[in-house]
């Protein structure tokens, strides 16, 4: 990988501070009239978006230099030694500030969480179990239980505890199909509380969930996931 791709690539996979100054004079909108036009253009605005999240503060100029030079085939000012150390003190750089921000996400959502199920396990109808696990009913089913050893077809939504939705059947329309043993333990706890037909909202504590590494962009360390979950049927 030739050092601009390993640069875009690296840049857009980690969330830094924004740390560059570019030129914010807005100038005429391009004419974008064939897709090679479009694509230039949205490849432009994609490295513009990861360039903007640099750890460093990057020339702009430069940049643009170093891009050129790769197109025209000439040779870099900089030996092959040195653009190896560049990038990796700038991976270094990344890989630190990653941390910092993951440690920060981790603390506030952990001491969110704890206030959270404080109070919400005061909440009219809230069971708490031994585990930590929350729910509550919010139609009881008549179907038979569920079993461990269970596969099932479920209809849920899922959201953090500030109410944003990462992931819903319903929306899909389309509900999914589970083994009970082979999800987070908070929904294999949870479904053996319930009958088919049942429909439950689960507060579930990271420790239960995804814990301190997360899950996705949305799901960030220590974080509370709360679930509405209707079981209906074994699946085949």
């Amino acid at each position: 990988m030739n050092s601009f791709c390993w640069l875009v690539t690296a840049v857009i996979a980690f969330l830094p501070l924004a740390a560059w100054s570019a030129d914010k004079t807005a100038p005429a909108p391009p004419e974008l009239k064939t897709f090679q036009d479009k694509l230039s253009y949205v490849l432009g605005r994609e490295v513009g978006q990861g360039l903007s999240e640099s750890p460093s503060k990057i020339d702009v100029n430069l940049f643009m230099r170093g891009v050129q030079d790769t197109l025209g085939k000439r040779k870099s000012p900089l030996s092959p030694e040195e653009e190896e150390q560049v990038k990796a003190e700038f991976s270094a750089q990344m890989q630190a500030e990653q941390a910092k921000k993951q440690a920060a996400a981790a603390d506030q959502n952990a001491k969110a969480e704890e206030s959270f199920l404080a109070k919400n396990k005061s909440e009219k109808g809230v069971v708490t179990t031994a585990s930590g696990l929350q729910y509550q009913v919010l139609k009881e089913g008549t179907g038979a239980a569920i079993k461990e050893t269970d596969k099932v077809k479920v209809h849920y939504r899922g959201t953090l505890i500030d109410g944003t939705e990462f992931d819903s059947s319903y929306a899909r329309n389309q509900p999914a199909v589970f083994d009970v043993a082979g999800v987070i333990p908070g929904w294999t706890e949870g479904l053996q509380l319930m009958k088919f037909g049942g429909k439950y909202r689960l507060w579930v504590p990271s420790k239960l969930a995804y814990g301190p590494r997360g899950a996705g962009r949305v799901i960030g360390p220590n974080s509370l996931l709360v679930f509405d979950v209707e079981p209906i049927e074994i699946a085949n």
